[in-house]
């Protein structure tokens, strides 16, 4: 992980924490991320990264996620190469975040059946920063949650551009799918 990432993450579990040290965190560092970018009648373009830290703390509902955009795996290597180099400039914007809290959350009303919360928040891709509103499905597992759901983003509201080349191969709203098993 690079320093930057860790510096982050490290902050975000203190920013999280707050002033009470005895605060009840679930944490992963094993999310999973994938998107679908894919048109009918093109190659596919979509990708997976199982190694998303995400935190977050159960008396408050407040939830943070962190992903490094090099952690994303393509099926064709050279679309993974240019994801990263043409289109994400993943040297430069190296991660994406979100940051934000699940409304009215109850971890004592938590049960093996899912439950519909809306997480309320700040989406970082790219450098630029946009509010998302999504719905994820919080259920029990061992030692902690399972949390999933999915959202979309267009490119364009993160300035990333696609060249009019390729423009009618890649999707206008990607599609993101999130599943995070949260632990103490």
């Amino acid at each position: 992980m690079k320093k930057s990432a860790l510096n982050f993450f490290v902050l975000l579990l203190i920013v999280v924490s707050g002033a009470n040290g005895f605060a009840q965190k679930l944490i992963t560092k094993t999310g999973n991320i994938k998107f679908q970018a894919s048109m009918p009648s093109y190659e596919e373009v979509a990708a997976e990264n199982k190694s998303v830290s995400a935190v977050l703390e159960q008396s408050t509902g407040d939830f943070a996620a962190l992903v490094l955009i090099k952690g994303f795996r393509f099926k064709v290597a050279l679309m993974e190469e240019h994801f990263n180099e043409n289109y994400m400039e993943s040297e430069k914007f190296s991660k994406a975040t979100l940051k934000g809290k699940l409304e009215d959350f109850d971890i004592s009303k938590i049960t093996n059946t899912p439950k519909n919360f809306t997480l309320k928040g700040d989406l970082t891709i790219h450098g630029k920063t946009n509010p998302l509103t999504v719905i994820v499905k919080v259920s029990k597992a061992p030692n902690g949650v399972n949390a999933i759901g999915s959202f979309e983003v267009k490119p364009e509201d993160f300035g990333i551009e696609i060249p009019s080349l390729v423009r009618k191969k890649i999707a206008d709203k990607i599609k993101i799918n999130y599943n995070f098993l949260l632990i103490k």
